[in-house]
């Protein structure tokens, strides 16, 4: 019983897919075919979007943005590895590597957000049993906790906050790794920002480097 309860609900799923597509097609593809059409020859950009796999992180949406605007790359807890050329397969280092070098983008925003879960898992000991790849890929960010708690926050809920922000910081710091990158922002031909979207709220918090602080967006 349960296993049919379970293929029904992912037929469900996959059903509700099937159509959105079609309604793509049909509706909202329609209202932008001229933006598609110009678009089919090449993409140009204006920021790259680097932001986390959670599927309640729509960069488009949360940036009222058009397709074309934006170069994405979402990655378990918006990590930015630090730069280095490998013969291995580094998907979020070469993205953003194309980004810089070859789409000349003009902005680069590195998005995390509240109750994230790559974030939370630091303090887990044993989770993603039987997913090594991703205990290894929280690895790069394992310098954040260390600075989270030498701070002694007072609950979970405070933990949480300065983790997620802190470890923004970080992958802004570890951007500056990249080639060109710190002589791009001082020549101000590449602007770098970071951002902490609240999920239910819909507030984004943009970082101050001056005063090292995140204050929130207001129109």
């Amino acid at each position: 019983m349960q296993e049919n309860i379970e293929s029904k609900n992912v037929t469900n799923s996959i059903d509700l897919l099937f159509k959105g597509a079609i309604k793509f097609k049909e509706e909202n593809f329609l209202a932008y075919k001229e933006l598609f059409e110009n678009l089919k020859d090449g993409q140009n950009p204006h920021t790259l979007f680097v932001g986390c796999a959670d599927s309640r992180v729509v960069p488009n949406l949360i940036t009222n943005t058009l397709p074309g605007e934006l170069f994405v790359v979402r990655n378990i807890a918006n990590i930015v590895p630090p730069y280095r050329k490998s013969k291995e397969y580094l998907a979020t280092t070469s993205a953003i590597e194309y980004a810089l070098e070859e789409l000349q983008v003009e902005n680069i925003i590195i998005c995390g957000h509240s109750h994230c879960g790559g974030c939370a898992a630091l303090y887990e000991e044993g989770n993603f049993q039987g997913m090594p790849n991703v205990q290894n890929w929280l690895k790069l960010i394992a310098p954040v906790k260390e600075q989270v708690l030498a701070l002694k926050p007072k609950n979970d809920a405070m933990r949480a906050y300065l983790t997620e922000q802190i470890n923004i910081e970080r992958q802004i710091r570890n951007l500056f790794t990249y080639p060109q990158v710190k002589e791009k922002y001082l020549a101000r031909t590449l602007k770098i920002y970071g951002w902490y979207y609240i999920i239910e709220c819909g507030e984004v918090y943009s970082y101050d480097f001056k005063m090292q602080e995140f204050n929130l967006l207001k129109g």
